[in-house]
């Protein structure tokens, strides 16, 4: 049995298919003992990239893109995350239809202690949709945490969340969500593995083998028996509502986020140009620079 070893950001249902290849025996049926950790800060993973501890690392696409062109050099293999999980919620009382534009001049929480994405993909598509980010004042660079409980104790007027949380400030009746990225926010390459670019060639058979597993889970978990989710719930997030965790598996499920494995070439550059504009990256890397795409290539 060959081992491969995975570095996570977090331990988020957006990663749901690997925790079912990882149940389902899908990796041991292709030969492969894989092991993973969370790490916490999440910069741990580049961490373990350096050292060895870790073979890849799951994350956000924007962590290989700000690194492009340095020293520090890194290959996509596969993404996990078709569309971004977040949503917008706003204070309770608030009523009638929402578009972006009813966040001008009003205080927007966008937790980024994990990362950029949550406020530079929300950025992005005000953009698109003609809202100068400027015009909205965001409260970021905090956890998801400390800024739902300062939310929930009154600052803001709305937060940008991932769905378990956003679902939960609604049961809760602090908030009403209003915009779901899956909804509106069009295909995303969001979480993606990814490998030390030096490290490909030694790691490309059990790569190919890893990513044949997620493959399999991901077409697995529209049909999968809901007791099989549920135990993975109850084991993962045992301190979870877990009416709240299935709904947002549910909502997830529906979406496109677990659709496929291959990264869009389109929606890649989309989300390097919005990277790009708020100023994360050089120049925007292109895909091909970004991904070895032969991992890739069966599954489109």
């Amino acid at each position: 049995m060959d081992k491969l070893t995975i570095s996570a950001t977090a331990n988020g249902l957006n990663y749901l298919p690997e925790y079912l290849a990882d149940q389902e025996g899908l990796f041991h049926d292709t030969g492969l003992e894989v092991t993973a950790v969370a790490r916490d800060p999440w910069t741990g993973v580049l961490d373990d990239l350096e050292t060895g501890h870790a073979d890849i690392a799951l994350g956000g696409l924007w962590v290989p893109a700000m690194y492009a062109g340095s020293e520090r050099e890194l290959s996509v293999v596969c993404q996990l995350n078709h569309q971004f999980p977040m949503a917008i919620a706003v204070r309770d009382g608030s009523s009638g239809d929402f578009a972006l534009e009813d966040l001008l001049g009003k205080v927007v929480l966008a937790p980024g202690a994990g990362g950029s994405a949550p406020y530079e993909f929300t950025a992005g598509l005000l953009r698109e949709a003609g809202v100068d980010p400027a015009g909205i004042r965001f409260v970021r660079d905090l956890s998801t945490a400390m800024l739902v409980e300062l939310f929930t104790s009154g600052l803001g007027d709305a937060i940008i969340a991932d769905l378990v949380t956003a679902t939960e400030l609604e049961a809760s009746g602090t908030a009403r969500i209003v915009f779901r990225h899956l909804d509106d926010g069009g295909i995303m390459p969001n979480s993606v593995y990814y490998c030390r670019t030096e490290r490909v060639a030694e790691l490309r058979d059990r790569i190919s083998r890893f990513v044949a597993g997620i493959d399999t889970a991901m077409r697995l978990v529209p049909t999968v028996d809901p007791h099989t989710v549920d135990d993975i719930l109850k084991r993962r997030w045992p301190e979870k509502d877990q009416g709240i965790l299935r709904e947002a598996q549910r909502q997830m499920a529906a979406s496109a986020v677990w659709d496929t494995v291959a990264i869009d070439e389109t929606a890649s550059d989309r989300w390097m140009r919005i990277l790009a504009e708020g100023g994360l990256v050089r120049s925007a890397p292109s895909y091909a620079f970004l991904a070895d795409d032969s991992f890739m290539a069966d599954y489109r």
